[in-house]
């Protein structure tokens, strides 16, 4: 909604109530005695319109309704397609909303129940939060095909630590955890970044351009290690990383949620 409708709807109900609901100041608005619980019973109504839809459904058997579903770059590009594709064949009802960011976006989403579920790279440490791993990411270093350690076998941090790197953006989870592996194997050495990109896509790009070296998950680079456009390196230690499930501990959850968490999870242990 827009900012004069919702405007007009709150009017709408202080006129109906006779009195105000909040309390307005320069630059500051808070609920009066009266919109507090007008805001409780608010809460409860829709609670018990969720649980009544989620019943009757149950009774019925129907799986329909719209479910948000929020993923990291690299999870909606490589591995959401092709989930999404196999769920929407076994339930044409549901329609999925997606919505694509950043690890740490995606977390903010969920926890401010702008999503129903959340599928993220690397590690979460959020309390108020089920986290549940889906599968194992394996990230590798990638670089063009005549680079100076193309030859190699396997490449630690010191071996590739001086040549320019490209990184993914600050609140990525593949940015956070390469610097937690620089950081533990790299004696207090830090990536010479050069660029920050935001896609995988674009740092695969950046790299068969010539532009420097990266550290990618496995399964975005398939196409390009088939075509022969990209040399692939495995990192000693190996570098692995958890894809996971996250949602809100005690949201009420509609059936088409529930079908979709349930069948992303098969489709994980199937993967």
């Amino acid at each position: 909604m827009t900012q004069p409708a919702v405007t007009f709807q709150i009017r709408q109900l202080e006129e109906q109530f006779n009195t105000r609901l909040f309390d307005r100041t320069h630059n500051k608005v808070t609920l009066t005695d009266v919109g507090k619980q007008v805001y409780s019973y608010a809460d409860r109504i829709l609670k018990l319109y969720e649980e009544m839809t989620h019943n009757i459904t149950e009774m019925t058997g129907d799986v329909s309704g719209a479910v948000t579903l929020g993923a990291s770059t690299t999870v909606a590009e490589y591995m959401l397609p092709l989930l999404i594709g196999e769920f929407k064949n076994k339930f044409p009802d549901v329609v999925i909303n997606l919505r694509e960011s950043n690890s740490e976006d995606i977390v903010n989403m969920v926890e401010n129940n702008d999503i129903d579920l959340g599928i993220v790279e690397g590690s979460v440490n959020n309390k108020n939060l089920v986290v549940e791993e889906c599968k194992t990411d394996h990230l590798v270093v990638i670089m063009p095909n005549g680079h100076a350690l193309a030859s190699e076998k396997k490449l630690g941090v010191q071996d590739f630590i001086a040549y320019p790197f490209i990184s993914r953006e600050h609140g990525s989870g593949t940015q956070e955890s390469i610097t937690s592996y620089v950081e533990k194997y790299g004696n207090g050495e830090s990536l010479n970044i050069c660029f920050e990109l935001s896609s995988p896509e674009a740092i695969k790009g950046a790299v068969e351009a010539g532009m420097g070296l990266s550290i990618v998950s496995r399964s975005t680079i398939i196409k390009e290690i088939k075509l022969g456009t990209l040399t692939a390196i495995e990192l000693s230690p190996s570098l692995e990383r958890p894809f996971s499930f996250v949602r809100q501990r005690y949201k009420f959850k509609s059936r088409a949620a529930d079908q979709l968490l349930a069948f992303s999870q098969e489709f994980c242990k199937d993967d």
